[in-house]
């Protein structure tokens, strides 16, 4: 019997030979008729999700880089869509690469995706990413010049900050805006995370249910911010812009791991007394899951 993470889709990709910097061939033609259609299946059902909940920003760049093309992109050509407009490239991976080489790849303008495809039975929750949260989550906002600048100053942070030991701080960030982000906008919240994108049940669920706090992005608050990596999370941070991150990113955080390493966590479902507060979630959908799991 296959194990849950070991699918056959998965399996070709851990077996196939690897360049140094973790980069593989994806050997498109290998993609089954099932998995493509699965692709499809997977896009239809987000993209009728997204319809008034996805940043503008966003839709613009689905449509700019044509990922409405059915089927599982060729990350060869979609780069060759992608590079002429901001220098970026996407490149194939087997699963999730180790730091150093993910920071190198962001530096350089290369995003690793994983290039399977998950299994029929994880349609709807898949704790690894695979091609469809990294491609239709991750990749379109690449298309967009200030997005753009503000993941290769990410890649270069981290490469500072593994160096002083700050890792832990400044892959909050990452979480709470490259991956659950959410923005604010003329017509109310949006969303531009990849994890919230790629899922069609947290895309309604990060905007519309009570339950998590929505709070105003500040930078240092991100930083000392726990997250939950199994569920919905039970805080989103809202940005101003993509501007306003960029212009926050290319500051000297040299004097804010200073103070963060002195400084107490916070922990994913807290608000504290200086957040500026959009909305005060209940937290009612993770009560009644630990009340269900105690019984």
């Amino acid at each position: 019997m296959t194990e849950l993470n070991h699918s056959t889709e998965k399996s070709r990709y851990l077996s196939a030979p690897k360049r140094p910097d973790f980069t593989l061939d994806q050997d498109w033609g290998s993609y089954s008729a099932a998995e493509h259609d699965r692709w499809d299946r997977l896009f239809a059902r987000a993209q009728t999700v997204l319809k008034g909940r996805a940043c503008n920003e966003y839709l613009a760049a689905l449509n700019t880089l044509q990922l409405s093309e059915s089927g599982i992109p060729d990350l060869e050509k979609l780069s060759s869509r992608l590079k002429p407009l901001t220098g970026w490239q996407v490149v194939p991976v087997a699963e999730l690469v180790p730091d150093e080489i993910f920071f190198d790849h962001l530096a350089n303008r290369r995003f690793p995706a994983g290039a399977f495809i998950r299994p029929e039975h994880e349609m709807d929750y898949l704790q690894e990413p695979d091609i469809f949260h990294d491609v239709f989550g991750h990749v379109p906002l690449l298309a967009n010049p200030v997005y753009a600048d503000f993941m290769e100053a990410y890649g270069k942070g981290g490469q500072r900050a593994m160096a002083l030991g700050q890792l832990k701080n400044l892959a909050r960030l990452y979480w709470y805006t490259v991956e659950f982000g959410l923005m604010n906008s003329a017509n109310g919240l949006r969303i531009f995370g990849a994890g919230i994108l790629s899922s069609a049940t947290e895309s309604v669920f990060a905007l519309e249910d009570a339950s998590p706090n929505r709070i105003t992005f500040d930078l240092e608050r991100v930083m000392r911010t726990n997250y939950i990596i199994d569920d919905f999370q039970q805080s989103y941070f809202v940005i101003e812009s993509f501007e306003k991150l960029l212009q926050d990113s290319y500051q000297d955080f040299g004097a804010l791991y200073a103070r963060l390493a002195k400084a107490d966590d916070i922990a994913a479902d807290e608000v504290t007394p200086e957040d500026r507060v959009i909305s005060r979630g209940t937290l009612d959908y993770f009560k009644r899951k630990r009340a269900s799991a105690i019984h």
